[in-house]
């Protein structure tokens, strides 16, 4: 949400935005934001209280609502991390931040006259384990939700809810369906414990570490932070929208394979062990090759808006660079 913000203040000198979050910025947002900081408001509250930020937003003219406030509990990664479930440790934090904060942002758009569009981050969570019939196709909008998680099953009822106010009360609203989403300030913070493969890789590769995959096998489509805030960007300022869900990803499927292989272009000393489970710092399970672990199909976005991402071998190069150049490795390990 970051990179989507700064890219909206990027492209028009004359934007604004306000940013409702209950940490507030960190050191890194604060530097990140550094270029535009004066263009940007800070309204540091809970979504699940709405009497904390009703007022504060309603002192500015916000036309465009991006609501993405979630918790989001993920046990993968390395092996000490995979054997947590987080989802069991606040089952009800999730719920209420990710559905009713969800219907408290809906509560206060909906009584505002110039609000012109709302673009609610769902996930592929929602999707079921396993896709088309058809091996190997991209997984469609249509047809395949059937969500297993607390995350992905309050993701789906928020975007049911989305589309049920914008019936009743005529308001312009999609939801999208992120992939895998590294990139640009992608970063463990209090609501989001998990660093997709690409990013640990990337930052493994540039400190020197060794990779150590459980299979260089396992696939995911990954899309970059940057392609996700040109796409929201470029629904937002839709002149119409024919859809109410749309996928955002690369459109195919990466190996952690192909990842280090890239890692290893721009870090050509990078070591790699592929190791057991018990050992592995980069863990992926190896049957999950389709459905949400696959290629998402992006067609729909791609009418709508014209919106495309780049490859995913300069995404990733693209990544590695930004990290060397905004980041200290201290804080990337």
């Amino acid at each position: 949400m970051s990179v989507l913000a700064r890219e909206w203040l990027e492209r028009d000198a004359k934007a604004r935005v306000v940013i409702l979050d209950r940490a507030g910025l960190d050191a890194m947002a604060e530097r990140y934001f550094a270029p535009v900081r004066d263009r940007l408001t800070v309204v540091t509250a809970d979504i699940c209280e709405p009497t904390q930020w009703e007022a504060a937003l309603d002192d500015h003219d916000i036309r465009y609502v991006v609501h993405g406030a979630t918790v989001t509990p993920i046990s993968r990664g390395s092996a000490a991390e995979a054997k947590r479930q987080p989802e069991a440790e606040d089952p009800a934090r999730i719920i209420d931040v990710n559905f009713m904060g969800t219907v408290h942002v809906l509560e206060w758009l909906r009584k505002r006259p110039g609000f012109q569009r709302l673009v609610f981050v769902s996930s592929g969570s929602v999707y079921r384990h396993h896709g088309p019939d058809w091996m190997g196709e991209p997984l469609p909008e249509d047809g395949y939700v059937a969500p297993l998680t607390l995350y992905g099953i309050s993701k789906f009822a928020a975007e049911m809810v989305v589309n049920r106010y914008a019936d009743l009360f005529g308001l312009s609203a999609a939801s999208v369906r992120l992939a895998s989403v590294y990139g640009p300030m992608d970063r463990v913070t209090g609501s989001r414990n998990f660093r997709h493969v690409p990013n640990r890789v990337a930052h493994m590769a540039l400190a020197g570490e060794t990779v150590r995959p459980n299979s260089l096998e396992p696939v995911g489509d990954y899309v970059t932070s940057t392609d996700v805030a040109d796409a929201i960007i470029a629904l937002l300022l839709a002149e119409r929208l024919r859809y109410r869900h749309y996928n955002i990803g690369s459109g195919e499927t990466s190996t952690i394979g192909d990842i280090i292989g890239w890692a290893k272009e721009r870090a050509p000393s990078l070591q790699v062990e592929v190791s057991p489970a018990d050992t592995a710092n980069v863990i992926q399970d190896v049957s999950l090759k389709d459905g949400m672990w696959g290629a998402y199909d992006i067609a729909r976005i791609a009418r709508d808006t014209g919106w495309q991402p780049r490859s995913a071998r300069q995404s990733f190069h693209d990544y590695m660079d930004w990290i060397v150049e905004n980041e200290n490795q201290s804080e990337g390990k």
